[in-house]
């Protein structure tokens, strides 16, 4: 199996990525640049945390016109699982891949700490490795990771059981307390916090690592 690490200009979590699925999790994988045009031969696309270029104007509105994007748009129209963390959740919502949007944190600071998290659906590619109700500890590191979206979608989001990850204690103002959703496919995730960052005992926890061994998983099976 092979993992494609995007990397946009300011990623400060694509080599967090790289090593959580190629050392920790023992699968193949390849950094893939912003303004390539086609995607190589990969089973899973990862758009890391980070920045991307242009965030200054709003977190992943210009980075949803670069090239790969077109790319992981058929890749995930396909059934290819996407996976975005933090920054590359705001490019997923950005990009119309998922619904929804990030926005400034409640409190209008920024947040860096480890959260608590319970897992809120454990029948995707990305939480089978999970049991519903079970509570993680992730870290996160945002500014805008504020989940907002209108009612309906909201409902939606809930009755199809795609809130895959909720906060315990919310430090954003998330509505809902949703810290991760996906597609309807459910091959698409966006999730705020952080599992990369906890995938070996060195990092504290290695309860992150279940999200990639999930993905593994699903794509071994398939």
């Amino acid at each position: 199996m092979k993992f494609g690490v995007v990397v946009f200009p300011g990623s400060n979590c694509d080599h967090d990525a790289f090593w959580a699925v190629s050392h920790n999790l023992g699968a193949d994988a390849e950094f893939i640049w912003h303004d390539s045009h086609k995607l190589p031969a990969v089973d899973a696309v990862i758009l890391p945390g980070g920045f991307s270029y242009g965030d200054y104007l709003r977190c992943g509105a210009i980075a949803k016109f670069s090239p790969v994007m077109a790319s992981i748009k058929k890749f995930a129209a396909d059934g290819g699982l996407v996976a975005g963390i933090c920054n590359g959740f705001q490019i997923l919502t950005e990009s119309g891949l998922l619904p929804g949007a990030l926005v400034r944190n409640q409190g209008l600071k920024f947040v860096c700490r480890p959260v608590e998290l319970e897992v809120a659906s454990a029948d995707t590619p990305f939480t089978n490795a999970f049991h519903k109700g079970d509570r993680v500890t992730f870290p996160v590191a945002h500014g805008e990771g504020c989940y907002t979206a209108d009612q309906r979608t909201l409902d939606q989001l809930e009755a199809e059981d795609r809130v895959l990850f909720r906060y315990i204690d919310n430090p954003n103002g998330s509505e809902r307390n949703i810290a991760g959703i996906c597609s309807k496919g459910r091959n698409v995730l966006g999730m705020m916090p952080h599992p990369e960052r906890v995938t070996e005992p060195l990092m504290g926890s290695s309860q992150g690592l279940l999200v990639f061994r999930s993905m593994m998983s699903a794509l071994i099976s398939k």
